[in-house]
């Protein structure tokens, strides 16, 4: 009886197994091992464009964190301009760069120079078209980004219009040529940075340097606020007013900056962990050290130094999140938090940047691109440091000129980009939005708004 039933045990147990060999057969026939690659590239392919997308939201969402910061690091009758720039920066952004600067990018190149096709995502060559979409919109948002940090650098005293100005150029031109030389061939392009090695994977000078630069024109043009430096050049601290809004904001874009660095891989693999990981610690040993130096220096640790001690270790690593090793991306990003300290307090002595954009954005940027090829995972290479550098001087020898004439241009067409002292001090909100952000806060009985920067103090030395 136990024979039999372990025969019938045996029996039904093959029949039941008779399709999986019959399947394991059929896999080995070349044609079905063909459909099998051919099923997994579409799904590497499906999940490139997923992450690519994904991460472009991010990128977007980073809008959000820019306002907040900006908003926040400014008085408030000045928050509804603040807004209203972020908003156009993402949206004219994205029909300008629609227009003309993806092509001038990301275009066939002209000698390594600019694109010279890809206008209107017209003419893109044997590039799929749904990958036309997707790079278009995750380059557009780093389009974006580079116009919003110049928005903080000229808060409070510029006029709405002469912004747009500005925003629409640097989105349509300046950005793009820049991003030529070293992203161009991303794409269609082939730009001559990137023939000589260059390595910013994310952006540190092609995103954040430019819109560091482009910050320091237009700061120098329309000069600084009413009360911002004493009668002898001292600066005055003028606070911004809500904190808190600030910190949400930086956070925000801590967030972002995940699909920032790594989604510049365009591509859902599992080098993004590294990318990730690199983009984290940096950011917290930049906060860290901007915290610990102003603490020691001053006797209290400084909330809005090491909040923008975090994003100078952010953009620090953005340019080497890919190349570095951990422990030298918590290097480049303590460093970074440093180079944001030490650089804002000498740049406000001449020129006046009310969110720091300059020292987080120019300066951080810069010291992150030669940090790239300094620290290296490949190892050190004297000719690539050289590279590094000279892909810094053209960013600053390109973007600076052109920045500072086109703001200079508009200054001249439109009989001045400058709020003159009074209308300053009406506000922004009232006088270009008429509205205020805070009706019931920033107005008195009288319904004038209150004059913070009468009541400022000067910087100690």
């Amino acid at each position: 009886m136990g024979m039999h039933t372990r025969t019938l045990l045996l029996s039904a147990l093959g029949v039941l197994l008779v399709p999986f060999g019959a399947e394991a057969m059929a896999g080995s026939d070349p044609a079905n091992v063909a459909e099998v690659m051919q099923s997994a590239e579409q799904t590497q392919t499906n999940l490139d464009y997923v992450w690519t997308i994904l991460a472009a939201a991010l990128v977007f969402f980073m809008q959000a964190g820019f306002a907040l910061l900006e908003s926040g690091f400014s008085r408030a009758k000045n928050a509804v301009n603040i807004i209203m720039k972020n908003v156009m920066d993402a949206s004219a952004g994205a029909l300008v760069f629609f227009a003309v600067g993806f092509g001038l990018m990301f275009g066939t190149s002209w000698g390594g120079l600019i694109g010279t096709d890809g206008f209107f995502l017209t003419g893109t060559g044997d590039q799929p078209q749904t990958w036309v979409y997707a790079f278009y919109f995750f380059q557009a948002v780093f389009a974006a980004t580079a116009a919003t940090i110049v928005s903080g650098a000229v808060a409070e005293r510029i006029k709405f219009s002469g912004y747009l100005i500005f925003s629409v150029t640097i989105t349509g031109l300046i950005y793009p040529v820049f991003g030529a030389w070293a992203w161009g061939g991303l794409f269609n392009g082939s730009g001559w940075l990137e023939a000589l090695g260059f390595i910013d994977f994310a952006g540190s000078t092609v995103v954040h340097s430019v819109g560091g630069w482009a910050a320091l024109a237009g700061a120098l043009v329309v000069g600084p606020r009413v009360s911002k430096y004493a009668e002898d050049g001292t600066p005055r601290d003028i606070p911004g007013h809500s904190l808190p809004l600030a910190a949400l904001g930086v956070f925000i874009l801590w967030l972002g900056w995940f699909g920032f660095n790594a989604g510049s891989t365009t591509a859902g693999s599992t080098a993004i962990a590294k990318i990730a990981m690199n983009t984290f610690v940096a950011a917290g040993a930049g906060a860290a050290a901007a915290m610990a130096i102003t603490w020691i220096d001053g006797g209290t640790p400084d909330a809005t130094m090491t909040l923008n001690g975090v994003l100078g270790g952010l953009v620090g690593i953005t340019a080497g999140c890919a190349a570095l090793t951990p422990p030298y991306a918590i290097l480049t990003g303590a460093i970074a938090g440093l180079v944001v300290v030490y650089g804002t307090r000498f740049l406000e002595w001449y020129v006046d940047d009310p969110v720091g954009a300059i020292a987080v954005h120019g300066l951080a940027g810069a010291w992150g691109t030669i940090a790239a090829g300094l620290f290296n995972s490949a190892g050190f290479s004297l000719s690539q440091l050289g590279v590094q550098f000279v892909g810094v001087a053209a960013a600053f020898l390109w973007t600076f000129p052109m920045s500072y004439l086109v703001f200079s241009l508009a200054d001249a067409l439109m009989g001045g980009i400058r709020l003159n002292g009074e209308k300053e001090a009406l506000g922004l909100d009232r006088l270009e939005h008429d509205v205020e952000a805070y009706p019931e806060f920033t107005t008195g009985h009288d319904g004038q708004p209150s004059t913070e920067t009468e009541d400022a103090e000067p910087v100690a030395s």
